[in-house]
């Protein structure tokens, strides 16, 4: 007489069983006498019952670790909200700056090596531009852009920065070579991007190119982001720092 497979046996519906999470491995827990039963005519085992039991305290510590993440994953966000660091649009996982923000202190070092704190440029308005790197293409004529307008920058009172992560040597020499008149800045390792929130392009192989325009009590009023227009960042910063000038600070808005 011909012998029948019997089918596989589980302790939960199917419908329950694709809700198991994959890390919990029920064969690594559970004897054989959890996934199968050989025969209808075989009564569950009392081994049968403590896997089940085990694999039961499996899940629902699995449930309780994830409802524990969940819950300081949406506090954190909600902290973040309440203190204005935190944008849903953002690309960066971390803090971002907005408009409207007060620019937070920080001190680099520019092309002399010196190093440059932001309270030295404290009751005027800045132009602070963060580029790739030095001597390519378009940073070259983002910057050249710059120097060409400088004189406008100065007669509104602005100052303009440059930002990038290469080395102050490095910054010294693109300033000599193209007769650059402000400041360049040293961002090692990229670290104020990171704090600031600024996002890189080409699935972030590319540093983000991104200008903010701060006026003279320190607020931002202006963040623009434009990797492949250089010269677009001039014409938003000049535009925006001459409309401060005219309609003065507490009067800012948007053209």
């Amino acid at each position: 007489m011909a012998t029948t497979q019997m089918p596989i046996f589980s302790p939960f519906p199917s419908s329950v069983s694709c809700l198991v999470p994959s890390c919990i491995s029920s064969s690594s827990i559970a004897s054989p006498s959890l996934l199968r039963l050989t025969s209808l005519n075989r009564r569950p085992t009392k081994d049968f019952f403590q896997s089940s039991h085990l694999l039961l305290l499996r899940l629902e510590g699995w449930v309780w670790s994830q409802r524990q993440l969940f819950t300081k994953t949406s506090t954190d966000k909600r902290r973040c909200f309440q203190l204005g660091k935190f944008s849903p649009s953002a690309k960066h996982r971390g803090f971002q700056i907005s408009e409207g923000d007060v620019l937070p202190s920080f001190s680099l070092k520019d092309q002399e090596g010196r190093i440059v704190s932001s309270s030295s440029f404290k009751g005027k308005p800045i132009v602070l531009y963060f580029y790739p790197a030095d001597d390519t293409p378009g940073c070259t004529r983002e910057a050249c852009a710059f120097r060409d307008a400088h004189m406008r920058f100065k007669d509104s009172g602005a100052e303009v920065i440059g930002i990038s992560s290469d080395s102050f040597q490095s910054h010294k020499a693109f300033a000599e070579k193209h007769r650059l008149p402000f400041t360049l800045l040293t961002d090692y390792g990229n670290k104020l991007r990171k704090e600031w929130g600024i996002a890189a392009d080409m699935f972030g192989m590319l540093p983000g190119r991104q200008t903010y325009i701060i006026d003279k009590k320190g607020v931002v009023r202006l963040i623009f982001n434009n990797q492949f227009q250089p010269e677009r960042h001039v014409y938003e910063a000049l535009k925006t720092v001459e409309q401060m000038n005219v309609r003065g600070f507490g009067e800012f808005k948007k053209l």
